[in-house]
């Protein structure tokens, strides 16, 4: 860096000099701003917007691969029902995700099952 510097020093045409290298400068904290700096704060806005979210009863999965249903919410900490009769206690910031579950996929799952036993009526019928 002070070897650049000193070149520019004593060159003559120093505004050019000085234009081409700031150049690359800009252009570099542009592209760390875009592809580093600004998806870290999205990602941290949708973290905030989770935890303030968490609700008793929800079903969530910690960063350790936790999961389990939240019983009680303090301002800090979380107590998470992992197994009946089990209760973690974490820090908010530890929870990961909230699980959503698709009613639509747990009706295919009931019909299907309703399909295989009527099969299985009919071909009991048939013997």
């Amino acid at each position: 860096m002070l070897a650049i510097t000193i070149q520019l020093a004593q060159s003559d045409g120093g505004g050019s000099n000085t234009l081409g290298f700031l150049l690359p400068l800009v252009l570099m904290g542009g592209i760390f701003y875009f592809l580093l700096i600004r998806p870290q704060q999205r990602q941290r806005r949708r973290q905030a917007t989770l935890l303030q979210s968490l609700d008793v009863g929800d079903e969530i999965q910690t960063i350790g691969g936790v999961f389990g249903t939240i019983r009680e919410i303090d301002d800090d900490t979380v107590l998470v029902e992992v197994a009946p009769e089990v209760d973690i206690r974490f820090a908010r910031g530890a929870i990961a995700r909230k699980l959503y579950y698709d009613e639509s996929e747990e009706e295919d799952e009931d019909q299907g099952e309703r399909q295989d036993e009527h099969e299985e009526e009919e071909a009991g019928d048939q013997q």
